[in-house]
């Protein structure tokens, strides 16, 4: 009974998705921020002057390269800087391999620098965007110069296991079916301190393109197949100098996790600000683009 009422709710609240040109027309700035990288059609921005060093930026679940839209306009007067929407993500098409694991993700940035002849560049990732960019930088030291990582994912959370899939709950599958945008906020608010910043605008962009044709699916799919390993031994391989950056009251991955980063890390620099979470460039990017500048300038304070 209990199933027959979640499918007629599912069935009344269902939410279609929204055509892809219709979504490039209010969210792609220009025709040209699109480039096929083996097969996948991904949304690339790509500012500031081709010549400088290159920086690369990676967003979390959910997001897109929106989320780093503050940072990038000021960083790109010193730096060039590319910003991308992970397959599935944003305006990037879903991967028609079906493949969303990490490995595939380093694969397709590879590719991406290889095509635009950048041989080494300086990653900035947040949450899952940020286990990319450390892996990254574990497995590809030659392509690196330097690592931010703000609030990234890896470490296991209490009750999960490393190698072991996840178990995602059939609530968040029926996700594929319906997304009223009325629901967004409550999924959206332990991600931010002050929910002022979750207006209208942002809330609709959010909801929006997690509505581009294939992408519920994409989502839903690369949780499926992320299967956490002890990251311990990758973090001790990194040799570019790392900059940890995490909101204190952080309710997504909470910033006690940066002690084990920090443990594992050989040549990094810490900094917590208080009264911010877990998208702290989204909540008040001025802030923590003060010692990403720095860092990115003039790198770890002696």
């Amino acid at each position: 009974m209990v199933m027959v009422l979640l499918l007629l709710a599912t069935w009344a609240l269902w939410t279609p998705d929204i055509d892809r040109t219709v979504l490039e027309r209010k969210y792609l700035a220009a025709p040209t921020d699109k480039i096929d990288v083996l097969g996948v059609n991904l949304h690339l921005r790509d500012s500031g002057p081709k010549d400088a060093p290159s920086v690369l930026m990676l967003h979390g679940f959910g997001a897109s390269l929106h989320t780093w839209e503050p940072w990038a306009q000021v960083l790109a007067n010193d730096f060039r800087v590319l910003r991308i929407d992970l397959p599935g993500s944003g305006l990037s098409s879903p991967d028609p391999t079906d493949n969303y694991s990490d490995s595939r993700a380093l694969e397709l940035l590879v590719a991406l620098l290889d095509q635009l002849k950048i041989e080494r560049a300086s990653v900035i990732g947040n949450s899952i965007g940020g286990r990319i960019a450390w892996t990254f930088a574990a497995l590809h030291p030659q392509r690196i110069n330097k690592l931010v990582l703000v609030a990234p994912d890896g470490f296991a959370s209490p009750g999960f296991e490393y190698g072991t899939p996840p178990k995602v709950p059939f609530s968040v599958v029926l996700m594929r079916f319906t997304l009223p945008k009325a629901l967004l906020p409550m999924s959206l608010a332990p991600a931010y301190v002050d929910t002022a910043v979750m207006n209208a605008d942002l809330v609709t962009r959010y909801h929006e393109l997690m509505l581009a044709p294939g992408s519920r699916s994409a989502l839903i799919a690369r949780m499926q197949q992320t299967v956490l390993q002890d990251p311990v031994p990758l973090l001790k391989r990194i040799t570019a100098p790392t900059l940890l950056l995490w909101g204190r009251q952080d309710g997504m991955i909470p910033v006690a996790n940066s002690a084990d980063y920090a443990a594992a890390l050989p040549k990094h620099q810490l900094v917590v600000l208080d009264d911010l979470g877990h998208l702290p460039h989204e909540e008040a990017p001025a802030r923590f683009l003060i010692p990403v500048r720095s860092f990115l300038l003039n790198g770890i304070p002696r």
